[in-house]
């Protein structure tokens, strides 16, 4: 049996990295997925390399209009939601000195205020008994110059999972959290870097990890699929950590 056969999920941020793994994963175990993302390239490619009958929104979860219309498109295709993963975020870094209020505000409206707002207007296309997953971060608890702001708004995600929790009880919806490491996805390069300079970035990642390498899309994706899932049905309001030892060691 699959682990989400008939069960319709949807992974914001799903057109690439380790949302874009999650999808592909769950189309495998049964589920009918969508995904959404800003850049319709993207977005049209992801679902193309899903298959299996998958949906690409493009959508912006800083624009609440854009959140309910995604929402309505998903259920107008596929039924009620099951699986909700708020994985949409952004990562911004500089010197505290020269942090920008520009760049908090983004940080702040995507991963924080765009996370709080994906699941409040997500209860009416919700299932009772659903599984939300909030993408946190390692750095929710480590502190790291320059990420401030970005390490803030990750743990303020850790944080909702907990009320969201205590708010959806009598829906029997839990509300759970993946908190990766550093993972080997195309972040690094869309600043425009160099193959070089990624390569040079990925290895001093790697060298502040206790395994001492990145972590693969591919295993992101089974934590997600572990907290989707039935197997998971007695966390609620958790963190599960993917970090290679980061927070543990």
């Amino acid at each position: 049996m699959k682990r989400l056969e008939n069960k319709v999920a949807i992974i914001t941020g799903g057109n690439s990295g380790i949302g874009l793994a999650a999808a592909i994963l769950f189309a495998q175990e049964g589920a009918k997925v969508a995904v959404t993302g800003r850049n319709p390239v993207s977005v049209k490619i992801a679902a193309e390399q899903i298959g299996k009958g998958s949906l690409g929104i493009v959508s912006d979860v800083t624009d609440l209009n854009s959140i309910t219309t995604t929402y309505e498109q998903v259920t107008k295709a596929f039924g009620k939601i099951d699986v909700l993963v708020i994985n949409a975020g952004i990562a911004e870094s500089a010197p505290l000195a020269d942090f920008t209020e520009q760049q908090f505000d983004s940080i702040v409206d995507v991963n924080f205020k765009g996370a709080f707002f994906s699941v409040q207007r997500a209860l009416p296309y919700l299932n009772d008994g659903a599984s939300i997953i909030l993408t946190s971060s390692s750095l929710n608890e480590k502190g790291f110059a320059g990420y401030a702001a970005y390490g803030a708004s990750k743990a303020a995600v850790r944080s909702l999972a907990r009320n969201f929790s205590a708010d959806l009880l009598d829906r029997d919806i839990r509300v759970n959290v993946l908190s990766p490491g550093g993972m080997d996805t195309p972040f690094y390069g869309r600043g425009g870097a160099s193959a070089e300079e990624i390569a040079d970035i990925k290895n001093y990642m790697s060298s502040l990890i206790p395994v001492k390498r990145l972590g693969k899309p591919e295993e992101a994706a089974e934590a997600f699929l572990f907290l989707a899932s039935d197997s998971s049905k007695y966390m609620i309001g958790s963190e599960l950590s993917i970090d290679g030892g980061v927070k543990a060691i």
